[in-house]
């Protein structure tokens, strides 16, 4: 727009296959402008993959993407969360409430009880893993007004009847969907295969554009889980792909395949620069992703890199020396 305001986006729906149905339903996020939640056809009403973020038009946005495909929002059956990210479980409350159905979700979601909790403490923990990574203070400051939480993204407290554990069946008119934990992206991450018709429900473990982003101080070596999950994947054979974020994609296996080769480049780029000197964090944002720092790109860049040396780390290949700011070694 020529004012540089940014386009308000509206929640859309599409069937894309017979009893399949894409929400797109808007986020406040700049560059990464809506999340997909998936309805599959149960029992007179659908099972609801991941619900969207919760905003103050979030119901109505919902209500118009299941609009456009003949769905009600009180004939959801059921609730299954691909993880527990404010974009993918931050509506169920809302959803409960008008339908009565169950919550289904992973039980690691430490991350998400924080920010229910107290999101401004989730913020500033933010801001201090910044500074001891590095970051220099007026960026940071900067970051710090630009930024600032307004609120947690999610309706309330999610009270969850089954925990997704790999191997819980969930039924749909399509036929089951095996549940599959693959951590990495979160602890909590989950994935559904139908197997007859080898569709996966991958939420943000495999996205149609490459992108990589793992939770940071969650898990002991998010990189390393994540790698093991593409492996599960991998294993299932799925030949449609249905994501969290962008279009259903077909290639899946070269999907798979990019994101492992991504993982090791950047890691090569970690080890090569730690080998040159004693850098922090920030310093080696420049080096992995050829650019730099901003208020945009902050969080998911430094979360990134802190998970590449923590999982070097792990593996005996940098040491992380303490101070102020922490700087890492080569071992």
């Amino acid at each position: 727009m020529a004012d540089g305001a940014r386009k308000r986006e509206l929640g859309r729906g599409e069937r894309v296959l017979p009893g399949v149905y894409r929400l797109r339903l808007p986020l406040p996020w700049p560059g990464v402008p809506h999340c997909n939640a998936w309805a599959v056809a149960h029992d007179g009403g659908f099972v609801l993959f991941d619900t969207g973020m919760h905003q103050p038009d979030s119901r109505a946005q919902l209500e118009r993407a299941l609009t456009m495909c003949n769905l009600r929002i009180e004939d959801v059956r059921l609730i299954a969360c691909t993880h527990a990210h404010s974009d993918h479980c931050g509506q169920a409350p809302t959803i409960v409430k008008a339908a009565g159905c169950e919550v289904w979700m992973h039980p690691s979601h430490e991350s998400l009880d924080r920010m229910l909790e107290d999101p401004a403490a989730v913020f500033e923990r933010r801001l201090e893993v910044a500074r001891q990574s590095g970051v220099p203070p007026e960026p940071l400051r900067r970051y710090a007004a630009e930024r600032k939480p307004t609120g947690s993204g999610i309706a309330g407290p999610i009270e969850t009847q089954r925990d997704l554990r790999t191997g819980v069946v969930i039924a749909t008119d399509l036929g089951e969907w095996i549940t599959y934990e693959t951590p990495g992206h979160a602890p909590s991450h989950v994935c559904f295969f139908q197997p007859e018709r080898r569709l996966l429900i991958s939420g943000d473990h495999l996205l149609g554009r490459i992108s990589l982003y793992f939770d940071y101080g969650y898990s002991p070596d998010p990189v390393g889980e994540f790698v093991s999950s593409l492996q599960v994947v991998e294993e299932l054979g799925a030949r449609l792909c249905l994501a969290g974020h962008g279009r259903t994609f077909a290639d899946v296996q070269a999907h798979i395949r990019g994101n492992r080769e991504l993982v090791r480049e950047r890691l090569g780029l970690v080890r090569a620069a730690v080998r040159e000197g004693e850098p922090t964090a920030f310093e080696l944002i420049p080096r992995i992703y050829g650019e730099t720092l901003g208020v945009q790109n902050a969080h998911w860049l430094l979360s990134e890199t802190l998970c590449y040396l923590t999982h070097l780390q792990a593996h005996g290949e940098v040491i992380r020396l303490a101070g102020e700011p922490e700087r890492w070694r080569a071992a």
